[in-house]
């Protein structure tokens, strides 16, 4: 029988063992985020079954087509890998409560009820063939079983759909699938507490299956990682993880992209990924595959261009012992990472001459990457001055150029130090 560690215990021990098991993550940087599942045969957004009212029969009829073609999660995993992402996300279970693999808790399945094949398995094995660390998302959430609204208000019911979900991360996390590196667990309705759900006893049997695996914030307990969401929030002081669409509608696929057309370029995931690289977090940028599970195009090109860039790029500017960065306002043309005394630049914004104010640390040298050429330079008491033209130095792939600048010691900089009354009241520069 399970002994159940009381909260503070708990979260004692999770915390003792936090940093050895993030170390992996803290330097992956960016991830794919995939939203696969019957929802996916109507094209209408993950939450149609609920935002259009769908009968539960009617749409377990839509749920009895979905057979992606055997295959596709490697389609997935090659995507990611050439794009530079580090690990991926699969939903192994939406809120529509259809499960991806051969399950025996949930015969609402892919295998038992759609007559597919097992689609966590594949994806497994796809993640491994191409180094890539595996994590299943979990949503709490259920619109198909009949327990998950019962439970806010009937114990019995609450009982019985913990065990419906025990079982099925037993299945997940102690079964076949080896050794799952993130549970990304998602919406914890209509519980509003742990207790509720009986997180710190579900979570306590995770660990107890997969003792290295790092689990979000989303089942009412902090765990170790925190997940703004379509938005880049900066948890000081916390591991955290922003997760983003490409288009800014919907994290399924769409059928129609020309009315939901993909947002971002190479261009526009790299300034994301910069900013959260420079703030201390991580990227899981998701993905909607077709119901057969194919990559809508609008989303490959993109990604590969990304990675074609972090080859050159990332071990130095994004991956790694990044520190966050304070340095935030020396040039309008770009920004900075930093890795202890060295500054990364990333110039975005082409220009005549590159200039950077407030530096209160002397630079001992820039140099051009991935190349290493060394820049000339000239440093007063307020500026710093690229010497070459800057639009001598571009970056070939996304026009975004990577200056490393290495200071005697961690740069100290004081925005717009000429302009004292830039630094009154509420009036900074963002």
């Amino acid at each position: 029988m399970q002994t159940i560690l009381s909260r503070p215990e708990y979260e004692r021990q999770v915390a003792a063992t936090r940093d050895a098991r993030m170390e992996w993550w803290r330097d992956a940087r960016f991830g794919m985020f995939i939203h696969f599942g019957a929802h996916t045969l109507i094209g209408r957004n993950e939450w149609a079954m609920a935002l259009e009212n769908w009968d539960i029969k009617d749409y377990e009829d839509v749920a009895r087509k979905f057979r992606p073609e055997p295959g596709c999660t490697r389609e997935w995993a090659r995507l990611a890998a050439e794009a530079g992402m580090k690990y991926m996300v699969l939903t192994t279970r939406h809120h529509e409560g259809y499960s991806l693999w051969d399950s025996k808790a949930n015969p609402y399945n892919a295998v038992a009820f759609s007559g597919g094949f097992d689609i966590v398995k594949e994806f497994v094995e796809s993640c491994h063939e191409f180094g890539l660390k595996v994590g299943f998302y979990f949503s709490l959430m259920d619109w198909h079983h009949p327990d998950s609204w019962r439970c806010a208000f009937d114990p019995e019911a609450r009982g019985r759909f913990q065990d419906f979900l025990k079982g099925m991360l037993t299945e997940l996390l102690g079964g076949d699938y080896g050794k799952i590196d993130i549970l990304w667990y998602d919406v914890s309705r209509p519980m509003e507490s742990h207790e509720g759900w009986g997180s710190l006893q579900m979570n306590q049997m995770v660990r107890e299956l997969q003792p290295d695996i790092i689990i979000n914030n989303r089942s009412k307990l902090d765990e170790d990682f925190s997940t703004p969401e379509e938005r880049i929030t900066a948890m000081e002081g916390k591991d955290w993880e922003a997760c983003m669409t490409f288009n800014h509608i919907s994290w399924g696929y769409l059928d129609n992209t020309q009315a939901a057309p993909y947002s971002y370029n190479a261009h526009g995931i790299l300034r994301m990924l910069h900013t959260v690289c420079a703030s201390g977090g991580n990227l899981l940028l998701n993905i909607g595959p077709r119901p057969d599970g194919s990559v809508p195009a609008e989303a490959i090109e993109p990604l590969q261009t990304v990675g074609r860039w972090l080859e050159a790029y990332g071990d130095a500017a994004v991956y790694g012992s990044l520190t966050p960065c304070k340095v935030r306002s020396a040039s309008g043309v770009g920004r900075f990472t930093q890795r202890g005394k060295t500054l990364y630049f990333w110039q975005w914004i082409r220009s005549e001459q590159l200039i950077f104010g407030g530096f209160e640390t002397k630079l001992k040298s820039i140099r051009l990457l991935p190349s290493g050429t060394p820049v000339a330079f000239s440093q007063t008491d307020r500026r710093i001055i690229v010497e070459p033209p800057a639009a001598e130095l571009s970056d070939p792939i996304v026009n975004i150029t990577v200056f490393e600048m290495e200071f005697e010691a961690p740069p100290v900089h004081n925005r717009c130090s000429a302009y004292p009354q830039l630094h009154t009241g509420e009036v900074f520069l963002k």
